[in-house]
């Protein structure tokens, strides 16, 4: 059964949809099935995956207004062993469809109950709130990858978003469930600016062992990576932010592993 992961932070801008992108490359090239669910309302994930967002009527938000199920919407990537349930912008109203549902919470969760079987990753990209659709992520995940920028005020929100993960964390014992902080993943950091390291120093007094290991840098190849619609470790294999993502599937993995 696949381990489901949610990429969270209500911070926006900290690298959610990049670690999205290129975690689930990565792990790919590691022989995993992947699935990437896209629940940021500006559709990144679903672009960034090669996927043309005229090229579906249907998105992951018909499944929360209860329009369609996942097998409706399903897209399998150009990219080896990646689907992808994507995401369309412009979308209005979504929280308000499912204010009113007195299982609200647990939309996502029912759905990928059993369709996760088919993977061995479920990467959830969540959008940059902390609304019912990322409690939808957190109720329907094992595990939380927080990415933090490695910038001035990187703590700023942490402690909602904290007190968020808690509160699920009391739903999912309902189902005899868990949700774990998964690990906390330093990301942008500018090797030439002090304050970068001070702020990652900061993060592993503050998370301990639930700190990877592994830092992603600061790196113009990831934004052109986006632009030509590519994860970074295809795009250009070599490049530093590449390597990065390429040890941070192998941190995940071994995690994994050690249960």
């Amino acid at each position: 059964m696949g381990l489901v992961l949610s990429i969270a932070n209500q911070k926006g801008g900290v690298g959610k949809t990049t670690t999205a992108i290129n975690l689930a490359s990565s792990l790919a090239n590691l022989r995993n099935k992947i699935l990437i669910i896209d629940l940021d309302y500006q559709a990144n994930a679903t672009s960034c995956m090669g996927i043309d967002r005229g090229s579906f009527q249907k998105s992951i938000f018909d499944v929360f207004k209860k329009e369609v199920g996942f097998e409706d919407i399903l897209i399998k990537s150009h990219h080896r062993n990646i689907d992808v349930l994507p995401a369309k912008t412009m979308v209005e109203g979504i929280e308000e469809a499912i204010i009113g549902d007195t299982n609200r919470d647990f939309i996502l969760h029912d759905h990928l109950h059993k369709f996760k079987e088919n993977y061995d990753y479920v990467l959830i990209d969540c959008p940059p709130s902390l609304g019912y659709i990322t409690t939808n992520a957190l109720v329907a995940s094992d595990g939380v990858i927080v990415p933090v920028q490695c910038e001035f005020l990187a703590m700023d929100g942490l402690t909602q978003l904290l007190n968020t993960i808690r509160i699920v964390q009391n739903k999912k014992k309902v189902n005899k469930e868990d949700l774990t902080i998964y690990g906390v993943l330093l990301t942008m950091l500018d090797k030439r600016v002090t304050s970068g390291f001070q702020i990652v120093n900061e993060i592993k007094t503050y998370f301990k062992e639930k700190v990877f290991k592994t830092i992603i840098p600061r790196n113009i190849t990831c934004s052109n990576a986006t632009f030509y619609g590519m994860p970074v470790t295809q795009f250009s294999p070599r490049s530093k932010s590449s390597i990065s993502y390429k040890k941070l599937a192998k941190e995940v993995v071994s995690r994994n592993e050690q249960g």
